[in-house]
């Protein structure tokens, strides 16, 4: 099978419903996708901490399947893993356009820079988890540093 086939659930989702398609920049429509989604997200409630984890193991799950089914391994229509980190982010800062703005921002920025410990995860980690662990740490570091503006200085 021939990736991406948006027939296939699981790379349905590893194009965030074929936004992963989208040129130029394919993991900054991602970022933005993922942007969106969290923006309508009732930010009140407790449970969004019990689905951000549970979305972040589905996302490990896709990103396993996308890259068996890759033959380029990480493969730019692969988004999934820039949702998770922009909703790592998203979960540390205050819900006001400035702070997603400064997410976006600040994520992306490390996503594409990717400062140490992000740029060993991305060349030593391998298989779905490297698709979306570096993504992960950057939305963590983009997360507290929001954090930190917001609620300590």
């Amino acid at each position: 099978m021939e990736f991406p086939n948006l027939r296939h659930p699981a790379h349905l989702l590893a194009t965030w419903f074929g936004v992963g398609l989208l040129r130029p920049a394919p993991g900054t429509w991602g970022t933005l996708a993922g942007l969106v989604t969290w923006y309508f997200l009732p930010q009140a409630h407790p449970w969004i901490w019990l689905i951000l984890p549970l979305f972040i193991l589905l996302s490990w799950f896709v990103c396993e399947r996308a890259n068996q089914a890759s033959d380029s391994g990480d493969h730019s229509s692969i988004v999934i893993d820039e949702v998770a980190g922009i909703l790592v982010t998203l979960a540390f800062v205050p819900h006001t356009l400035f702070a997603y703005g400064l997410a976006f921002f600040l994520f992306r920025l490390f996503d594409i820079w990717k400062p140490w410990p992000i740029s060993w995860v991305d060349q030593n980690i391998k298989g779905g988890w490297g698709i979306l662990f570096d993504d992960l740490i950057a939305g963590f570091f983009a997360g507290a540093i929001i954090f930190t503006l917001f609620y300590y200085i």
